[in-house]
């Protein structure tokens, strides 16, 4: 049984959410395709150059991101607070961006009208308002443009992505680190690379990148390629940082990375990253998530009990992804 897009993403339940979209006929379209004898490689940057635009004008951050030879893996949070602080010029020059102004708008701009204009622009303000934090509206904006240009160098048209995204919706701490983690951990998983700062065009390669050119030179901050959502610098977490630091995070991901590569069975190294511990995450079943289709969940992760609240909001006493999540987060 399929569900509404508004109510598989439901803000009031989390803002964080993990995205894949996939090319046509799995396709090897943003890579080497051997069946038609191309090399598509240099379109990952249009990705990065297409989410680095898009932050100029949604409320919506990327916390973790991976893009392979035919999809591509994104963490998102969206930030509803933000949205809701902009003025209504602001929000205006923000779709500005993307889209062509309303008539409408164009009108109250110039202050003619009268009050009858002045209500409707405002009233469709709020509405761009509404779409500049809604995931869809993101998704649509980066896959369309991304389809066009691809059927423009190819000469082509028709269907570039093999339908609309897919979306997973991250219900707590524990949620979130494994989705990151799946998704920076992506090229070493399909055996593109060895180790995650050899895997270019994810987030972790992005992140150890801009830690080696902070070491060679020392107060110059670099461009960041794709703007990401910073980690929890101290004990005390802001609003936005992510909950846990970014040392953790790179022994988690070093940890994970070198256990599915070893593809040991049955044993785990004891000196497992503490965060698992912190988390209440097993080990074992961490490693197993990490693998080759680990990612087992379908439209929400988290523990036990959220996943639970989560199928009761969408009226079902059921919802896949129960048993793993049993197994991976221990109880508290």
């Amino acid at each position: 049984m399929g569900y509404a897009r508004k109510m598989l993403i439901c803000l009031d339940d989390t803002t964080y959410y993990h995205v894949m979209a996939r090319c046509v006929r799995r396709a090897w379209l943003w890579g080497f395709d051997e069946y038609a004898g191309k090399d598509y490689s240099h379109r990952k940057q249009w990705v990065v150059q297409r989410l680095r635009h898009l932050a100029n004008s949604f409320a919506i951050d990327v916390c973790a991101y991976a893009i392979m030879a035919n999809h591509y893996h994104l963490v998102l949070n969206v930030d509803r607070n933000r949205a809701a602080s902009w003025t209504r010029d602001e929000v205006v020059t923000r779709w500005a961006a993307l889209f062509k102004i309303p008539v409408v708008i164009q009108q109250w701009q110039q202050r003619t009208g009268g009050d009858a204009v002045r209500e409707k622009a405002e009233a469709k303000i709020e509405s761009l308002r509404r779409r500049l934090y809604d995931i869809s509206s993101y998704m649509a904006c980066l896959n369309a443009h991304l389809a066009r240009r691809a059927n423009t160098e190819d000469r082509c048209t028709g269907r570039f992505w093999e339908g609309r995204f897919k979306s997973q919706a991250l219900l707590d701490e524990p949620a979130l680190i494994t989705a990151m983690a799946y998704v920076d951990l992506n090229p070493v998983r399909a055996g593109v690379v060895a180790t995650p700062e050899e895997s270019e065009f994810t987030s972790i390669y992005q992140r150890l990148a801009a830690i080696a050119s902070d070491k060679r030179a020392p107060g110059v901050i670099p461009e960041p390629i794709v703007p990401l959502v910073d980690f929890r610098s101290d004990e005390a977490t802001t609003a936005k940082a992510l909950p846990f630091t970014l040392r953790d995070y790179l022994m988690l991901l070093d940890w994970s990375g070198r256990a599915i590569r070893a593809d040991k069975r049955g044993t785990i190294d004891a000196r497992a990253p503490p965060i698992l511990d912190r988390l209440k995450i097993d080990a074992y079943a961490w490693t197993t998530a990490m693998r080759p289709h680990g990612n087992v969940f379908g439209r929400a992760l988290g523990q036990l009990d959220r996943l639970r609240l989560h199928a009761k909001m969408l009226g079902q006493s059921w919802i896949k992804g129960i048993a793993e999540a049993r197994r991976l987060y221990r109880a508290a």
